[in-house]
């Protein structure tokens, strides 16, 4: 999954161009995952890890590593609405959002009687 966090591949990425001409991005999702991974892994080794991709190895040629693919049906599974934490996240945010009326409803309180206040008043 931490690979995801980049995005699809740069051949499935509908809007890297866009990104890229706004100055957004200023690298491929592609390249920031490779830059991930060569930064990484060299971490994870001198601390005694072990990184769980079966694929990876060192390209000694290129001067970094090479990894597998992350699996892209459950990345967009879960942009999709369907994933692990999906049903807990939404849980979390009509709770919040309950749970936070009192407040909404006092603000709109004081923001009436401001403006009640602030009407001029008419002559009798």
């Amino acid at each position: 999954p931490a690979l995801m966090m980049f995005g699809p591949s740069d051949k499935d990425s509908v809007h890297s161009a866009q990104s890229f001409a706004w100055k957004i991005k200023q690298e491929s999702n592609d390249a920031a995952r490779q830059r991930f991974v060569d930064t990484t892994v060299p971490q994870a080794e001198y601390l005694g890890l072990t990184v769980p991709d079966p694929e990876l190895k060192k390209n000694e040629e290129r001067g970094g590593y090479d990894f597998g693919e992350p699996d892209w049906n459950e990345f967009f599974t879960v942009l999709a609405g369907n994933g692990p934490c999906n049903r807990e996240r939404l849980n979390a945010r009509q709770k919040a959002w309950d749970d936070g009326e009192w407040f909404r409803t006092g603000l709109m309180a004081h923001a009436e009687k401001a403006r009640q206040q602030s009407k001029p008043q008419a002559a009798e």
